[in-house]
């Protein structure tokens, strides 16, 4: 009964009822215009007829294209004024224009590194180019003179956190999706308070969802009472508005500009295996040490301005002012909805197609668009060793449901797929023929590569690149491979829910 009243009383509950209000109202409205059947039933057919043109017009992914079209053509008095709602949302204009000023209040503050993908260029074309894009696209300069550390668990992540966090004396900037109390997250915390008190600026930053049933009502207002300057992204709020879907799922530490953190590992204590919860955690991070920083601290006032409609901003004030020795090239780069390119998935792609002897990724979900399973299908069939290691243990079985119906096209094509057997793995990474390699936030479906803010490092010939393949490796062994046969013995219902999860998936 405990447990039920506190359902009953939490904002998520209190909000999702207030947003069924809405939608149920709006059926009410909407059903009152049907006393006239005839008319109401041709302004219905008008009227979706205008969105099916509109849709199939739209530069809109194709995955995200079906559902709207079966939604309005199947139920149009329910899909027609969601259409209108959320994919018609101006909010992503407003927001890439915003961003763009950033980048180029960015360009004219930081200082710019020396190019070195000349260098890259000359030793292999295809990897340069990928790089080339992401820079592009997502003004992320290749740096030198930077020291790398590959952490395989959250237990190894959270002791080097601790350490470089105790050294500040300027600034520390945190910035997660999931905040929690617990052994983690409150032991940082005490460091976090003296830190303070020594007169360190503190910011933390963290998702109003990811948040939601973490912490306890105006978290926010406690930890400003403990003098740390405070954000909470994208507060939900009971209307209904597409912006709701954009949520800050990256992952950011950064010490004195010196010292960055990043990957899957959130500040709660199942990713330090404190707690269990869907068995063995497995997830990794990186730690940066030198100019390649200054990209991580540059991403987090990015969204840090953003979400408290901030329009002064020092980037140099917080640059890198350490120079170490060089870990091979690093590469941290920055996604999202505040731009029209799909960085994130186009980078993986790119890489898919560069690959020549293997490609290996981990990735708790795998929701895949045709475009990304094509660049899969098409990398094994050509030869290359194609391998995806995934949960055995779900988080979310609906979702796992989505990732497993995507395992059948990509097993006939030659990929192979591991479950972890030991329980949940959320690390998201890529290796490239032992000479590349990907670490972030970022996992291999719709709302990652579409919905979230994200942010990755890309590595080349970095000691990292040999580290996260060797973790892969030791990974797989502890997960079970996947067959077609084991698919087709699922049976026809289990593949009929399959086959609608997955249509539905990009708009989950």
């Amino acid at each position: 009964m405990k447990k039920l009243m506190k359902i009953l009383q939490s904002r998520l509950f209190i909000t999702a009822l207030l947003m069924l209000f809405q939608v149920a109202l709006l059926f009410v409205l909407l059903g009152a215009l049907a006393v006239n059947f005839s008319i109401y039933y041709a302004v219905t057919l008008a009227l979706s007829a205008l969105i099916i043109l509109d849709i199939a017009n739209q530069n809109m992914n194709p995955s995200f294209k079906l559902p709207w079209v079966i939604l309005v053509m199947a139920v149009p008095i329910i899909g027609a004024p969601l259409y209108i709602l959320f994919a018609k949302s101006k909010q992503n204009r407003r927001i890439s224009k915003r961003f763009k000023s950033y980048r180029t209040l960015m360009r004219n503050t930081l200082p710019n590194p020396d190019d070195p993908l000349s260098e890259i260029e000359a030793e292999d074309p295809q990897v340069a180019k990928n790089m080339r894009y992401v820079e592009k696209t997502a003004y992320a300069p290749v740096y030198k003179n930077t020291e790398a550390e590959y952490f395989p668990l959250g237990e190894d992540y959270y002791e080097a956190l601790l350490r470089e966090v105790a050294k500040a004396k300027k600034f520390v900037f945190l910035e997660y999706f999931i905040i929690e109390e617990g052994k983690m997250f409150d032991s940082l915390l005490e460091i976090l308070k003296q830190k303070v008190a020594d007169g360190v600026d503190v910011r933390i930053m963290y998702d109003d969802i990811g948040c939601i049933n973490k912490l306890p009502k105006k978290y926010d207002k406690k930890l400003e009472e403990m003098g740390f300057r405070v954000s909470v992204f994208n507060k939900m709020k009971p209307s209904l508005d597409a912006f709701l879907n954009y949520r800050d799922h990256r992952k950011i530490l950064v010490v004195d500009g010196n010292v960055g953190f990043t990957g899957g590992i959130n500040l709660a204590d199942e990713y330090i295996n404190e707690v269990e919860r869907f068995g063995h955690w497995k997830d990794t991070g990186v730690m940066l040490r030198g100019q390649a920083v200054t990209k991580l601290t540059e991403t987090f006032l990015q969204l840090w301005h953003f979400s408290r409609g901030e329009t002064k901003i020092d980037y140099a004030e917080y640059a890198s002012t350490e120079i170490c020795e060089t870990d091979g090239f690093i590469q941290p780069f920055a996604d999202g909805p505040s731009t029209d390119d799909l960085t994130c998935e186009l980078c993986y792609m790119g890489l898919i197609n560069a690959a020549t002897d293997h490609f290996y990724v981990t990735t708790p979900y795998l929701i895949l668009d045709n475009e990304m399973t094509t660049a899969f299908c098409h990398a094994a069939r050509s030869g290359v060793d194609v391998r995806i290691i995934t949960p055995h243990i779900p988080d979310k079985k609906t979702i796992m449901a989505v990732t497993r119906s995507n395992y059948r096209a990509l097993l006939e094509s030659g990929v192979r797929i591991f479950e972890y057997t030991p329980g949940f793995i959320h690390a998201k990474s890529i290796c490239m023929d032992s000479k590349v390699s990907i670490v972030g936030t970022a996992n291999f479906d719709f709302r990652s590569l579409y919905l979230h803010f994200e942010n990755c490092v890309l590595f080349y010939k970095s000691s990292c690149v040999t580290d996260v393949e060797k973790d892969f490796l030791e990974t797989q062994e502890k997960s079970r491979e996947i067959t077609v046969q084991e698919i087709k013995k699922k049976g026809a219902l289990y593949g009929l829910l399959q086959a609608v999860l997955k249509v539905f998936s990009p708009l989950m």
